[in-house]
């Protein structure tokens, strides 16, 4: 503005201009915005201006007198010129030129420019949700507990709507938005999930009028969504109430993340779906889940006997059939038909329900509802299949999310217990299967975990762990001081007074000729065995809780090419290296292995498979689920804790012990080897808890 000034007065004379500025009034636009734009000093000691004071800076551009006033223009010229102005407009033309004084009155008597005033901020809620928003704001600051009894879900449930200036998320204006619709959806399709809709109630919006309802409805819906969450990805009981022989990575919800993701999703509904397992095989599950409720919800609804219904569609000559039957409400509950939920009538809708449970029952589809319909419909079996299902997909929460290393074409390895198999899979294929023989039930199961495997070892050495020292190979020396050079097995006395006993590699070997390493808690692996009879069996639950493979050369080639696809290794090749001494064959890139326990699971050809819960863990979830938390816990799962104990009677010459070991096999038992037949010996009562590793062979 000042440069403004300056161009104005050069274009009169200095002495004109001097003198027209106290005689001349000022009445056209152009000047009064010069007398708006110069500050005025106090009268008292300031010297009148010279033309020095205006000396222009040769190098600024000269702004064009016309757009100084586009802004003044708004308000009076009184009204401007009357604004305080900030001192550096007046001394910013002295800093052009260092010889050219700055007027000491220009700086020491110009007005103090205002404090910068806090900008208002203006509310982004819209004026139909702000009686609900200053409701969520004080529920929120004072109440929050009530709602979310976890700390991580309070704060970012604080944090989410105070960015939203406690806006609702789940309705507008009173009315339920897309987003809520398709959260409430979800809830209520839980048990498709093998979940219980009870766990997450859904409020009723419809009967919310006043602010303090909505807001309520609003936070309880929103905890909800976030149990949902969390249990759909972790599941409803953490793995560790089970068993103790459990372990696998934790991959919890992040409240906040789940807020951000359910908010802003397209679908709320198949956004909060995608916190279920991704895995083809919990979803084959789903599936079946479905066929065996006949599309329903619940098998506690007991169908009477009765005559048969048989629905017949309209014909040219004869109506619509459709017979009245007191049962067919319990029936339409029974089979998920949510149509006209009272009616009577043997529709259409529910003769489709029937012939789609026959044919999952193994039944001629006819959609007849008979006495076998209605058997198989109240059979205690379905039941039991379903509790059995329902298990089957809580244990598919507990694994990871993805199986395989990404890197290996998401390659991976995984053991089903109860079926006694082991698959390789890559690319989403199975790449090679074998049989197995796993963990006897009780303190010898085989433990359920994820782990990589990162290197094979061939010629083995077995180290005979402490716990089948105790407990089998004591006995057996107080009877036949021989035994172990008979067995093949190595006895040496360390400086310390410790035992040590091993095998040397070789074809008797307890661990055959592979050892397949994943190091682990529990100290399991997997590895060949010289009893290959075992796997002839369909139950094959013999071990001490390692795994024997079936063909072990054969899955280390297939692992192998995985990990060295350039080294081409074959059986053959494993088979050369079989001799005296151990060789490790390490992977560049580790792959993950899984073990798992599937007593419910769909084969190649889509049917649904049982196998018998050798273990125990369908039972101790089933309880859980159905009874809560109050169930003894420990009392549950005293059966798979660890507990080895030196049998009474027993006993070592003066300073001698056993040295630990960490390596384990689940070769053949002692006596079993020995003697032909199991342990002659009943394991004596346990008198305390050593501190040794719970796995053997």
């Amino acid at each position: 503005m000042l440069m403004a000034v300056a161009a104005t007065f050069l274009t009169v004379s200095a002495t004109s201009a001097l003198a027209a500025q106290s005689t001349t009034p000022r009445t056209s636009a152009a000047e009064l915005a010069i007398d708006a734009a110069v500050p005025r000093p106090e009268p008292a000691n300031v010297p009148p201006p010279t033309i020095g004071d205006f000396k222009m800076d040769s190098t600024a551009s000269v702004p064009d007198a016309a757009k100084a006033i586009e802004k003044p223009a708004e308000s009076s010229p009184a009204a401007t010129a009357t604004e305080p102005k900030p001192a550096e407009t007046v001394t910013a033309p002295a800093a052009s030129d260092a010889t050219t004084p700055t007027p000491p009155a220009a700086t020491a008597t110009a007005p103090a420019a205002e404090p910068a005033k806090e900008p208002v901020k203006v509310s982004t809620v819209a004026p139909a949700d702000q009686p609900v928003a200053d409701r969520l704001r004080d529920m929120l600051g004072a109440k929050s507990l009530r709602y979310f009894d976890r700390k991580s879900e309070r704060a970012a449930v604080e944090k989410f709507y105070s960015a939203r200036d406690y806006a609702p998320q789940w309705t507008q204006a009173g009315k339920l938005t897309d987003s809520g619709k398709g959260v409430i959806a979800r809830l209520r399709d839980a048990a498709a999930e093998g979940l219980n809709p009870t766990d997450y109630p859904v409020p009723d919006f419809a009967a919310a009028t006043s602010p303090d309802q909505l807001a309520e409805a609003e936070l309880k819906l929103t905890a909800s969504m976030l149990d949902y969450a969390r249990q759909a990805q972790s599941g409803r009981m953490h793995w560790s109430q089970v068993s103790a022989d459990i372990s696998y990575p934790e991959h919890p919800t992040d409240p906040a993340e789940v807020l951000a993701n359910i908010s802003t999703a397209k679908d709320a509904s198949a956004a909060l779906d995608g916190y279920n397992p991704p895995h083809k095989l919990y979803k084959e599950l789903k599936a079946k889940l479905a066929e065996l409720r006949g599309q329903g919800d619940g098998p506690m609804i007991h169908i009477a006997e009765g005559p048969a219904l048989a629905y017949k569609a309209a014909t040219k000559k004869q109506g619509e059939v459709a017979p009245e039957d007191p049962r067919v409400p319990q029936l339409r509950a029974k089979l998920g038909v949510t149509e006209n939920p009272d009616g009577t009538h043997y529709d259409a809708k529910v003769a489709a329900a029937v012939r789609k449970f026959q044919e999952s029952a193994d039944l001629k589809p006819t959609g007849v509802l008979d006495d076998r319909t209605v058997k198989a419909i109240n059979s205690p079996k379905r039941d039991r299949q379903i509790d059995t299902v329902i298990v089957n997909m809580e244990r598919w929460r507990w694994l990871p999310r993805q199986l395989g290393a990404s890197s290996l074409g998401n390659a991976y390895v995984i053991l089903n217990v109860p079926d006694f198999t082991l698959k390789v899979m890559q690319n989403g294929h199975q790449v090679w299967n074998t049989r197995v023989v796993t963990g006897k039930p009780g303190k010898h199961a085989t433990p359920m975990l994820t782990e990589t495997m990162k290197f094979i070892t061939v010629n083995p050495t077995w180290n005979v762990p402490p716990s089948i020292i105790y407990n089998e190979y004591l006995p057996a020396l107080q009877q036949d001081p021989t035994v172990l050079q008979r067995m093949g097995l190595r006895l040496e006395r360390n400086r310390d007074g410790s035992i040590h006993i091993s095998q040397p590699p070789g074809e008797a070997n307890a661990l055959g000729r592979i050892r397949f390493n994943f190091p682990n808690k529990f100290l399991v692996y997997q590895h060949d065995t010289p009893d290959k009879h075992l796997f002839a069996k369909e139950e094959r639950a013999f071990s001490h809780g390692c795994m024997r493979v079936q063909n072990p050369d054969q899955y280390a080639s297939t692992l192998l090419n995985i990990v060295m696809p350039n080294e081409r290794y074959t059986p053959e090749k494993i088979r050369s290296m079989y001799g005296r001494s151990e060789i490790d064959l390490k992977f560049p890139t580790p792959i993950p292995v899984n073990i798992t326990y599937q007593t419910a699971f769909v084969d190649d050809a889509g049917k649904l498979q049982i196998r018998k819960d050798i273990y125990g863990r369908d039972a101790a979830m089933i309880a859980l689920l159905k009874n809560g938390r109050s169930r003894d816990l420990e009392a549950m799962v005293a059966h798979a804790q660890p507990n080895y104990s030196r049998p009474p009677g027993s006993s070592l010459p003066a300073g001698v012990n056993f040295a630990s070991d960490n390596t384990y096999s689940s070769g053949p038992s002692f006596f079993e080897r020995l003697f032909g037949g199991p342990s002659p010996m009943t394991p004596p009562a346990p008198v305390g808890r050593r501190p040794q590793p719970r796995f053997t062979r």
